[in-house]
């Protein structure tokens, strides 16, 4: 079954295999000519006529239709001769069967009646009654050549499957390597969110707790002191959290990677290990937002007029959100600082702008623009480019720049899906 289903023109050894072969169907001719009596018996143009149309059939496959006429060229005189007749007969199948499992039907189509044509003509020469019993006979050449052509395409039907099989290999393991990245992305993406907005906090509060240790040491505020420490500790024990089970998704990924290698189990551990997560943030979320903005000094106004948001563009909007408050948090460069947070749905989307009226001007629009953590000494970081991915993931779109008076504006539109469109 692996030699019939091999294309013979790309079959390892073939031209020693067909040399074998060759031997082999020489012998069986050989063997015709001394038992079988239907011709003049062979004389030494005879036997080098019969022996010489086995020759090119050690090239059969590298040349099919020049070792067809090569095996024409001696099969005809000898038939022309009389000679016994049936002991070429195994050769001449054999290169037609190669010309036809080798080539286009058509070209094969015309092969077998050149050789009936030149095989008539030849025996018409001998006798007419010959000639008659040769076109009797001439189902058996129909017969190799779509022996061949049935050959020919089963073998084609074969590599088509295989070509499909490799394909859907190939396929499933850039899928899987696919959506790894694209985890992987998604967990440096809360990572860059998380670490940007609980280090720009911890790092207000702490200015909030040096400057009340400083301002007026003699009549010390107890009180703002322990409220800025346990608004520290808070923000500690929640980025902790969050942290964790970010890391056990990373584990799990490469715990799986490990020990067995492969995309596929990676990317569904990855995909599974997302569970452990528990929900996606969403726009119930923001009140937690606005909250910790304010505890970090700025006035936060928060507008959420949208309900029943799906979790995907729920957790965009959010993260959205978070990266624009800690922008606006930490280069809003006054003390007054207010920060206008709105969302609300129309034609079918949901809006999200975040607003501030910061004196940071183009140093502002600049730190915002590079993104969050790094962003503040001069270092381009990734916040844009992370809120611009968010809103791509969703199939949304977003945009960025210094507010048309002062301070930064961020806007993005997150289409819905249809259902929700329709609810």
């Amino acid at each position: 079954m692996a030699a019939i289903n091999r294309d013979p023109l790309t079959a390892p050894h073939r031209t020693r295999n067909d040399a074998i072969f060759a031997a082999g169907v020489a012998v069986l001719a050989l063997a015709l000519a001394l038992l079988v009596d239907d011709g003049r018996r062979l004389d030494p143009l005879g036997w080098a006529l019969l022996l010489g149309a086995h020759v090119p059939l050690v090239w059969r496959r590298t040349r099919p239709v020049l070792v067809m006429l090569a095996v024409v060229a001696c099969v005809a005189p000898y038939h022309g001769l009389d000679f016994h007749h049936a002991a070429p007969t195994p050769a001449s199948y054999l290169a037609l069967y190669t010309v036809a499992v080798t080539g286009r039907p058509l070209r094969t189509v015309l092969v077998g009646m050149g050789v009936l044509g030149v095989a008539v003509s030849v025996m018409l020469s001998v006798s007419a009654k010959d000639a008659v019993q040769l076109l009797e006979i001439s189902g058996w050449v129909v017969a190799m050549l779509f022996f061949g052509v049935d050959v020919r395409f089963y073998r084609r039907y074969v590599a088509s499957i295989v070509d499909r099989a490799e394909r859907a290999e190939r396929t499933r393991e850039e899928e899987a390597r696919r959506r790894v990245a694209e985890e992987r992305l998604r967990i440096a993406r809360d990572l860059h969110d998380l670490l940007a907005h609980s280090i720009t906090l911890i790092g207000v509060q702490t200015s909030v707790a040096a400057h009340v240790l400083t301002a007026d040491p003699d009549r010390l505020d107890r009180k703002a002191v322990a409220q800025a420490l346990d608004d520290i500790a808070g923000t500690c024990r929640t980025a902790r959290g969050e942290l964790r089970t970010t890391l056990e998704v990373l584990r799990a990924h490469d715990a799986v990677v490990g020990v067995g290698g492969d995309p596929g189990a990676a990317a569904g551990s990855v995909s599974g290990a997302g569970d452990m997560r528990g929900p996606l943030p969403g726009i119930d979320g923001l009140a937690g937002l606005a909250e910790s903005g304010r505890v970090a000094g700025a006035k936060v106004e928060l507008s959420v007029r949208a309900d029943g948001i799906p979790p995907s563009v729920g957790a965009a909007a959010y993260r959205i959100v978070q990266e624009a408050l800690t922008n606006a948090v930490r280069h809003g460069g006054r003390e007054d600082l207010t920060v206008r947070v709105g969302l609300w749905t129309a034609d079918g989307a949901l809006r999200v702008s975040v607003t501030d009226d910061g004196t940071g001007g183009g140093v502002n629009g600049g730190a915002n623009a590079g993104g969050g953590a790094g962003a503040s000494d001069g270092t381009p970081g990734f916040g844009l480019v992370g809120m611009r991915e968010r809103a791509r993931s969703v199939g949304g779109t977003l945009d960025a720049g210094p507010g048309p008076a002062e301070g930064f504006e961020v806007t993005a539109t997150l289409p819905l899906p249809r259902e929700d469109k329709a609810r």
